[in-house]
């Protein structure tokens, strides 16, 4: 018996395991399917999903489901636990198919460009694979048969080829879907992204002066273009780059085309000269993606923004309104209940921000969330975390998007960006005026 079959046994007698449990088991898999279901829309093979992910990430009494099960299973043998235990690598992924043999796919994970060698199994359907064609995109997990091969862990949920928008659009769903899985199989990778965080906000407050200001939407976004400029320039610094050399006298010293160059410059959306450092030694595999204030905040009348080193920036428009009715009395502020509901449910406004609020505002916040929640027994040191939980702000953050990406997402989503921007320029019609025409 090969250890894809007996794998697939094992597999089966895990789901099964999971799904018979009354106990603490049952419990920890309806609160992380209902966490799952807030983001995702939730047909049955994302309900597939989301068990088999729980099964061996979720948490039961600070053990996974995986380790409970080889702790209660009788009758697993030394061998069974090799196997077994090589799932604790598997990990979710947008896979693209670069190629199929007759049992085997190779796919790569476009998060993080890794490939893999991936097994299919009888129990998938020939109706399913027949359809699958080179430059698919599959939504699955995987798991580690051995050191080198892998199979499918999963259901499969198949995007199709994706042009690049779609694609983008595809890994901006994923990222905001599973943001514990963003750079599951590249650790390296994670660690990066983090580290440009925290880099990023000791630039901000040196920048900026402070960990948090106010500011006129359009004055922000022109301040944080500058700020991305002057990070640019220490990069090309920290590079060793010359910077009073003109580009074509880089262009002669490194043996690069122009056209070389221009290409991977326009991209990146980053300066040529950098991406000529990038192109010489390959020695940068993560780069800083470039801030785009959303319309709503450029053109606020006045924008608070928090800084902190592992959440990132946080941008708040119209924030006075808030702070405003939180240095009120509680007692005559009239009509708090619809500010308060948008700071619950808005994104931007998360578990740190109503941290602050808390530790300035702790009466005041209290007493409006008494009210709110109409419960005159609500502590703000008790109660506050479980209420935000319920509007899906986590206690823990997840990565920023102001984090560094892969140099291969940078590529893809700045490419994105200008075939979309090129196609609505094809597609707006000018109005004739006078003797201008179309």
């Amino acid at each position: 018996m090969s250890n894809l079959t007996r794998a697939l046994e094992l597999k089966e007698q895990l789901v099964d395991f999971v799904y018979d449990d009354q106990g603490a088991i049952a419990v920890a898999l309806e609160n992380y399917a209902a966490q799952k279901g807030k983001k995702n829309s939730y047909g049955i093979k994302q309900q597939n999903l989301a068990v088999d992910l729980f099964s061996t990430q979720g948490e039961v009494e600070e053990q996974t489901p995986l380790d409970l099960f080889i702790e209660q299973a009788q009758d697993l043998s030394s061998a069974d636990i090799s196997i077994i235990k090589h799932w604790q690598r598997n990990f979710i992924g947008l896979f693209e198919i670069q190629a199929i043999e007759a049992d085997c796919y190779h796919l790569m994970n476009w998060l993080t460009a890794k490939t893999y060698q991936v097994y299919g199994y009888a129990a998938m359907s020939e109706k399913e694979t027949s359809r699958w064609q080179p430059g698919e995109i599959i939504l699955c997990i995987i798991a580690p048969i051995n050191q080198t091969e892998w199979f499918f862990f999963s259901d499969r949920i198949i995007k199709g080829r994706l042009s690049q928008p779609k694609l983008a659009v595809a890994i901006g769903e994923f990222r905001e879907h599973y943001p514990e899985s963003l750079y599951a199989d590249a650790p390296e990778l994670l660690a990066q992204a983090w580290a440009s965080v925290a880099v990023y906000h000791q630039e901000f407050v040196a920048y900026m002066g402070s960990d948090r200001l106010t500011l006129p939407g359009y004055k922000l976004n022109q301040k944080i273009g500058e700020l991305q400029a002057i990070m640019s320039q220490k990069k090309l610094a920290q590079a060793g780059i010359d910077d009073s050399k003109s580009f074509s006298q880089l262009l002669e010293e490194s043996g690069k085309t122009e056209a070389e160059f221009t290409t991977t410059a326009t991209d990146l959306g980053a300066d040529a000269q950098v991406v000529a450092k990038i192109m010489e030694n390959k020695s940068t595999s993560m780069v800083m993606p470039k801030v785009d204030l959303p319309p709503e905040i450029k053109q606020a009348e006045s924008v608070t923004v928090y800084s902190e080193a592992k959440w990132g920036q946080m941008f708040l428009p119209n924030h006075e309104k808030f702070t405003n009715l939180l240095a009120q009395d509680p007692q005559t502020a009239e009509n708090s209940h619809p500010l308060i509901r948008k700071y619950l449910q808005q994104p931007e406004a998360n578990y740190y921000v109503w941290q602050q609020l808390s530790l300035e505002y702790p009466d005041s916040l209290e007493k409006l969330l008494q009210n709110y929640v109409n419960n005159p027994d609500f502590k703000l040191e008790t109660d506050l975390e479980k209420l935000l939980q319920e509007y899906n702000k986590p206690a823990v953050p997840e990565l920023p998007a102001i984090a560094s990406v892969p140099i291969h997402l940078n590529n893809l989503f700045e490419a994105a960006v200008a075939q979309v921007q090129k196609t609505k320029s094809k597609t707006k019609k000018k109005k004739k005026t006078g003797f201008l025409k179309a």
